[in-house]
Order: C-alpha cells, then sequence, then structure tokens
C-alpha cells in the first residue's frame, strides 16, 4: 500500500499501481465523470497512469488549467486524426494546446480552404462519436523513427531528443502520434468543438524553414461554454483596438513602418493625460524623472548582460567604426545616471523615473496593433536602495501599481516569476531575491501564483496581470528585484561605518508600455473613454445657424474651464449630428436650439444616460468638471 495526499490535505491509502482514475472514483462517482487528468506531484498525468510511491495527488477537472490543456491537447489530435484521414498526403508537425484551444502545424501541396475546415469539424465529431481508447506507448529510437519514417517533421524532433529520452506516443484508433502527453483517457470525452481560423506559420517559429498551414481550434465540455466563448469573441472582435484606433482617429499603423504605431492628434491626447498622471503619481511618491539616450555602445550592453542573453531581440547601428545598440530595455541608462556620483546610505532610496522609447526586433508574424510592437514607451523606473529597503520598497511599487489599476477599474491578479534557464548571477543572490519578494507580497496579504523559471535574465519579478470587462487577462505591471546588475556595474554607496556597500536594484514598469496600456484601455472600454480620459469630452450641436453665437460663447466657457470641446455648427439635421456624435463615443453632447439660447441654458444628452433634458450651463459645468477630478470611470 501507498499514501496518497490529496488536495485538501487529507491522506488515503491505495494498492500501488492504481490509476488516477480508480482513485478519482473511490474519492467520489462525480469527480470521475469530471476528471480529466491528475497532477502527481506538480506533474500532470494521463488518468490511466498508474501511482506506484507516496506522493501528492490533485484530480483535475476542465476548470483548471491543467485540465484544459489536457482537454485540448486531446482535442489537437483529434484534429490531426480527421486532417489525416480526409487528406491522406498531409505531412504533420506539431499540435499543442495553448490558451484558449488548440492548433496543428500541417504540410499540405495546397492551401486548405474555409470548406475544408467544415469538412475536418465535421469528421472530428465522427472520430468523438467513435469513442477511440486513447492508448500511451513507449518505442526505442530505431522502432520511433520506423513508425515515424513517412513524418518528416516527426523524424527530426525524434532526432533531436536526448539519447536517453523516452519516446512516447498515442494511439486513438487508426492514429499514432509522436506525443510527450498527456490526454484524456477517450476520444468521447471531447464533446463541443469548433475551429476557429487558417493561419500560416513557419516550422519551428523560423522565417528560415517552410511555411506550414496552422488551423486553430477550441473545444468545451459543454455547448453553453463553446456558445459563451465564441460569444465573447465577438464581442472582442467589436472592441478590437485597431478597428477603433482608425474609427476613432487615435492610432495606426502603416504597411511604411511594420510594428512601429503612429499617434493622431486625439490619440496624443490620450495619451499626454496618461503620462501627466504617471508623473504626478510618481512626484507624490518621492521619483526624480529622467531621460536617456536611446543608442549606447555595445561594449554597455555586453557589461549588462544583454549582448548575450537578449541580442537577437535588438537593433545595431556603426557609428565611426563602433557598434551601438538601440535600447531594447532603459536599465543600463538607468544605472549610469545612478553612478555619476557618490552616494551615502542617507540618500537611499532613490526612485528615478523614464518614459524611456525602447526598440525591441519583433518577427512580423507576432506583431498586433498596439498590443505587440516593435518601438514602445515603457514608464520605467529604477530603484537603488539598501538591503534593509527592500521590503519597504517593494510593497510601496505593489501600493503604487495597486492604486494605478483602480483608477482604471482594473481587478488583477499576482504571479511571482523565478529563476530561468539562462540567467545571469549566484543561487545565493537569486534565492535571497527571490525570498524578498515573497516576504512583500505576503506582509501585503496578496494571493499569487509562482511562476516557475519565467524571471527576468537578471532576477526574479512580480507580474500584475490585469483583468479587463470582458475576462480577458494582460500582463502589464512588473516589480523586478535585481542584485545583479549592481554588481556587474559596481554600484555603491558608502555605510554608516564608512566603508563601501552593494545597492540593491528594483526594475518597475506600472503601465507596461504606454501604447500597449492604451490599446488594453481601448478594448475594456470600446473606445468610449471615461470623460477624464475622452480626447474629445463635449460636443455642442446647434440645431440652426442662427445658433452657432450663443454656442461659440458656451465652447468658449467650457474650455476656459480646461473641458476639451467641439462645435459642430453644420448645417445639417440634429438627429445626424447626435448619431455622429455617439459614432465618435463623445461623452457629452450639448444641443443648442432657440430655448436654450434665450435661456442661457443646455439640453444635455449622455453617452450612457441619454436626454439628460435642459440645464443651466453652471450646473453643467459643476457636473463634468466633478466626473474629471475625481477621474469617475
Amino acid at each position: 500500500m501507498i499514501q496518497v495526499t490529496l488536495k485538501d490535505g487529507s491522506r488515503i491509502q491505495v494498492e500501488k499501481g492504481t490509476t488516477i482514475l480508480d482513485i478519482a472514483k473511490s474519492i467520489s462517482e462525480g469527480l470521475a465523470r469530471e476528471a480529466v487528468a491528475g497532477e502527481i506531484n506538480g506533474t500532470v498525468k494521463d488518468l490511466f497512469t498508474p501511482v506506484t510511491e507516496d506522493c501528492s495527488l490533485n484530480i483535475l477537472t476542465f476548470d483548471s488549467e491543467g485540465g484544459k490543456h489536457t482537454y485540448w491537447h486531446t482535442a489537437s489530435h483529434i484534429m490531426a486524426q480527421a486532417v489525416k484521414r480526409l487528406f491522406p498526403g498531409v505531412k504533420l508537425a506539431i499540435g499543442p494546446a495553448i490558451d484558449n484551444g488548440f492548433y496543428y502545424d500541417f504540410d499540405y501541396e495546397r492551401s486548405f480552404t474555409p470548406e475544408d475546415l467544415q469538412a475536418i469539424e465535421e469528421e472530428m465529431k465522427k472520430i468523438i462519436k467513435e469513442d477511440h481508447a486513447v492508448e500511451r506507448f513507449s518505442l526505442s529510437r530505431d522502432k520511433a523513427l520506423e513508425l515515424e519514417k513517412d513524418e518528416p517533421y516527426k523524424v527530426e524532433l525524434i532526432n533531436e531528443l536526448p539519447e536517453d529520452a523516452e519516446i512516447s506516443f498515442y494511439r486513438q484508433g487508426d492514429f499514432t502520434d509522436l506525443c510527450a502527453g498527456p490526454h484524456l483517457p477517450s476520444t468521447g470525452k471531447v464533446k463541443a468543438i469548433k475551429l476557429m481560423q487558417l493561419a500560416g506559420a513557419y516550422w519551428r517559429g523560423s522565417e528560415k524553414n517552410k511555411m506550414l498551414q496552422r488551423i486553430y481550434g477550441t473545444a468545451f465540455p459543454k455547448k453553453s461554454q463553446l456558445d459563451e466563448y465564441l460569444q465573447r469573441l465577438e464581442e472582442a472582435r467589436k472592441r478590437d483596438h485597431r478597428k477603433l484606433g482608425r474609427e476613432l482617429d487615435l492610432f495606426d499603423i502603416y504597411e511604411e513602418g511594420p510594428g512601429f504605431p503612429f499617434f493622431m492628434p486625439k490619440g496624443m491626447i490620450l495619451r499626454n493625460l496618461l503620462e501627466d498622471y504617471w508623473r504626478k503619481e510618481h512626484v507624490k511618491r518621492g521619483y526624480q524623472e529622467i531621460k536617456t539616450p536611446m543608442m549606447l555602445t555595445k561594449e554597455l550592453w555586453l557589461r549588462s548582460g544583454h549582448w548575450d542573453n537578449y541580442k537577437d531581440n535588438m537593433y545595431f547601428v556603426n557609428i565611426e567604426d563602433a557598434e551601438f545598440a538601440v535600447k531594447p530595455m532603459n536599465c543600463p541608462g538607468g544605472i549610469l545616471v545612478f553612478k555619476r556620483r557618490l552616494h551615502s546610505y542617507r540618500d537611499l532610496p532613490q526612485r528615478m523615473g523614464e518614459l524611456g522609447l525602447v526598440h525591441r526586433h519583433e518577427l512580423s508574424g507576432t506583431l498586433h496593433g498596439l498590443m505587440r510592437v516593435r518601438c514602445f514607451t515603457q514608464d520605467d523606473a529604477h530603484i537603488f536602495m539598501t538591503p534593509e529597503q527592500i521590503k519597504d520598497e517593494v510593497i510601496g511599487v505593489i501600493q503604487l501599481i495597486d492604486d494605478f489599476y483602480s483608477t482604471f477599474g482594473f481587478k488583477y491578479h499576482v504571479e511571482l516569476s523565478t529563476r530561468p534557464e539562462k540567467s545571469i548571477g549566484s543561487d545565493e543572490m537569486w534565492e535571497i531575491s527571490t525570498n524578498a519578494l515573497k516576504e512583500a507580497l505576503e506582509d501585503r496579504g496578496i494571493e499569487y501564483k509562482i511562476n516557475e523559471g519565467d524571471g527576468a535574465f537578471y532576477g526574479p519579478k512580480i507580474d500584475f496581470h490585469l483583468e479587463d470587462c470582458i475576462g480577458r487577462t494582460w500582463q502589464c505591471g512588473t516589480i523586478q528585484l535585481d542584485m545583479n546588475m549592481p554588481e556587474r556595474f559596481d554600484l555603491y554607496y558608502i555605510g554608516p561605518d564608512g566603508e563601501k556597500h552593494r545597492p540593491v536594484m528594483i526594475h518597475r514598469v506600472v503601465f507596461g508600455s504606454i501604447e500597449r496600456f492604451i490599446a488594453i484601455l481601448t478594448e475594456h472600454f470600446a473606445g468610449a473613454f471615461p470623460v477624464w480620459l475622452s480626447p474629445v469630452q463635449v460636443k455642442i450641436l446647434t440645431i440652426v445657424e442662427k445658433h452657432i453665437p450663443y454656442a461659440g460663447e458656451v465652447k468658449a466657457r467650457l474650455e476656459e474651464k480646461g473641458i476639451r470641446v467641439e462645435l459642430d455648427g453644420r448645417n445639417e439635421k440634429i438627429g445626424f449630428k447626435i448619431r455622429e456624435a455617439q459614432l465618435e463615443k463623445v461623452p457629452y453632447m450639448l444641443v443648442i436650439g432657440d430655448k436654450e439660447a434665450e435661456s442661457g441654458h443646455v439640453a444635455v444628452r449622455s453617452r450612457k444616460e441619454g436626454d439628460m433634458g435642459s440645464m443651466p450651463l453652471d450646473s453643467f459645468l459643476e457636473k463634468i468638471l466633478n466626473e474629471v477630478e475625481t477621474k469617475a470611470l
């Protein structure tokens, strides 16, 4: 008998070799029906995996991250099986689970069509109905290569595996695929499916390799869940910041500059409002603003470690036979600013903020509006402190980020990312840094998830994932603790003992990047920004030409109070003007007719509430100024 510790901490005794599914059945028949996989000592396994030693066990349902990925991974194999049945000459590449679904890459002699997708989806439904058992087995390298001899992409993957690697396969009916798993026990466990789109994808993500055809899909245990997901996608399409950016004349990206965004006058108003708010809040918290150059010498980037760890994402230029790099990050410049003079422990902490324009080399296929660009402005700050100040400074940044996100109405969750495989610094430094971040989070009572191996190459980090109004999450703010850069750049301060001491450094952003945050805001509010952020806050609409003089007076009065206002005095019907202003998502419309001109009132229409009736101009001014001042959502 072996001892199994369940998620709730309870312990049960089971016979050695009992499968995860049988353990689930012993707990509850309902749990066994819902189960899709199991997590043994933190590793996700198939339900038919035997438990052979004392362990912790978590039975996973579709509601868990590991459960979803197992479910979608099996769905990807069902799709590959369907494609093989319909198009026998197709060559298989890879088919992983991803966020919100799965994909599979295929090499075929002609392009797939929307009609092909429909046929593939119907074939998948047949395979699901056939309810094939999914079986795992392993082969020696020679036998694996023999099995996959007609699949060149699989042969390449097998040849790259370490000599001692287990080469595992999964079989379901007439289909077998090289795969590490895990998978569902049978194809019939997958219920509601939908193939979403076709795309091109280079093999192994390299433009030097052949372009394959990628089919994306998703699947859910219930049709209602699929319908809800498709409805959310439709809502997301309506909110697409690329579409709204053009329609509202805020920003765009042109063929002449792929990945390099243009901001129009109204977009610059929005951008400047965010930057002004950023500056005001940072001054309150003791930050000083700096500006560092966009290009610096190769030697600096070698010293910082970026050359060895980030070179593929950087742009380079030669000036007078010397090699320079366009900065992908602001930190080395901030370090040089700190190093310019001698510091005492009494000077610390030093908080230096920078709205710094950075450039990163992104593949064209990964570019996406303002979400993924090649140049963007990071709302960076670097804090230099004594080791004793780490906890308080991290807590201060957490509070700052919380205040910012609350202003925009965002909920968020937190992840702590640990040392990646490609990194610099000693194990001791990493352990001290990671524990310091944990202590700060726990002191604030913040729940967090450990994200193993996803830290920056120079230190662990806390990432803030904010949630928008349709449930999507976006990684924006980050706090990165760094003991390595101060060592590399020989930074020091004079301690109370009169000796040199090494400072600790925090890298942090709140918005993440101004461009990406604007994209998120645009989609979150569907372009209908709160009054304080709206590029045009009020539109004055005249009924006929004779009302223009009074409308001009109203406009001047609003502008005097700092309200951003436009006057529409065109000779058009008032209904047309109102509809146009609504499409422009202006928060307030003031309709001016005979009655208003005579009484000194304005007829107010709200984007949200509709007709609010007539009111004195002073009353309207008091209302809108209060909304701006309080940053009302």
